[in-house]
């Protein structure tokens, strides 16, 4: 029913079926793990009024012990989500339906769960902070904020050239050119998000 990947691996569909519920990967050398990727493979799909509670699993490193947080969620509705794993801290685990299942005392393997919940119980539920990856529309939000910033942080300074005095030790562009920079940038921005990695 389940997927996961980590970049650069193969795809895992052998969840472990832990209980009626509830389903375990294995996720071998998860110190070098930045981001998984939770999905459902299309075959069966939750009941109705169902999701999946997405758990992250790791041994703290002083006791041993599985410490468990929960990531987030995937439903029939958003049957896949990318979480980060690498910025999750030990000892910041809270309530959780594995029990103390742990990861076979091996230190470098973690364990990602899925809990089948009812969606209710699911909204209710608080994910990890840190769990959460960026979306490229909070990253068009921040790029359109900043471009707006600077467009009017340079107009504060506009002057024509009537009011514009001599000054040797100062270099002057044209305000045009910003503006036609912001208009390049924005419509480049909107056909492709990713352009400037380019």
């Amino acid at each position: 029913m389940f997927g996961c990947l980590v970049a650069g691996r193969l795809v895992q569909t052998d969840a472990l079926q832990v209980a009626s519920d509830k389903f375990v990967f294995n996720l071998a050398d998860y110190e070098n793990v930045k981001h998984v990727v939770v999905f459902m493979l299309g075959t069966v799909p939750f009941p109705s009024g169902m999701g999946g509670a997405v758990y992250f699993s790791f041994p703290d490193p002083v006791s041993g012990s599985p410490v468990w947080q929960l990531l987030g969620f995937i439903t029939n509705d958003k049957p896949s989500a990318i979480f980060k794993i690498s910025g999750l801290q030990s000892g910041e685990g809270g309530a959780h339906p594995f029990g103390a299942m742990g990861a076979g005392g091996s230190p470098s393997v973690a364990q990602l769960g899925v809990s089948v919940e009812s969606l209710e119980q699911l909204a209710q539920q608080i994910p990890v902070a840190s769990a959460a990856v960026s979306t490229v529309d909070s990253f068009l939000q921040f790029t359109q904020k900043m471009l707006d910033s600077l467009y009017n942080f340079a107009s504060s300074f506009a002057l024509t050239q009537a009011q514009m005095t001599p000054n040797p030790t100062e270099t002057f562009i044209p305000f045009s050119c910003i503006l036609k920079w912001y208009e390049n940038f924005q419509r480049r921005l909107v056909q492709n998000p990713n352009f400037w990695k380019n």
